[in-house]
């Protein structure tokens, strides 16, 4: 298994900008599929992006504001969080799985990712 350290959550107004890292350990990067997810306090994990060969996929609550991307040579993936809004509020959680996904149908399902990391919390505030 791949081992994954998120970072780069932390307390921003609405409208400010976030980049969250998530380095993984272990394996090579360039295997997998990576992916982001939130789990709001009192809410189910929901999907927020996945960058799998050379595809990448968005929920719709984040689609033009966030951008996933990620730096095989470092083992790392990003997620650019821009125009944070309160709703956006959640812990963070990076993954990674070695499933082919067509659609995002598929990617939203975390059946399809091995590994997780610890999450990391991004709280949007006024």
């Amino acid at each position: 298994q791949v081992q994954l350290v998120e970072s780069g959550g932390g307390l921003v107004q609405p409208g400010e900008s976030l980049r969250l890292s998530c380095a993984g350990f272990g394996r090579t990067f360039s295997n997998y599929a990576a992916g982001w997810f939130r789990q709001a306090l009192g809410k189910e994990r929901e999907f927020v992006a996945r960058f799998g060969w050379g595809t990448t996929y968005y929920s719709d609550s984040v689609k033009g504001r966030f951008t996933i991307s990620r730096d095989n040579a470092k083992n790392t993936v990003y997620l650019q969080m821009n125009n944070l809004k309160p709703e956006d509020t959640a812990v963070y959680y990076c993954a990674v799985g070695q499933s082919f996904c067509a659609g995002v149908g598929c990617a939203r399902l975390t059946s399809n990712y091995d590994s997780w990391g610890q999450g990391t919390q991004v709280t949007v505030s006024s």
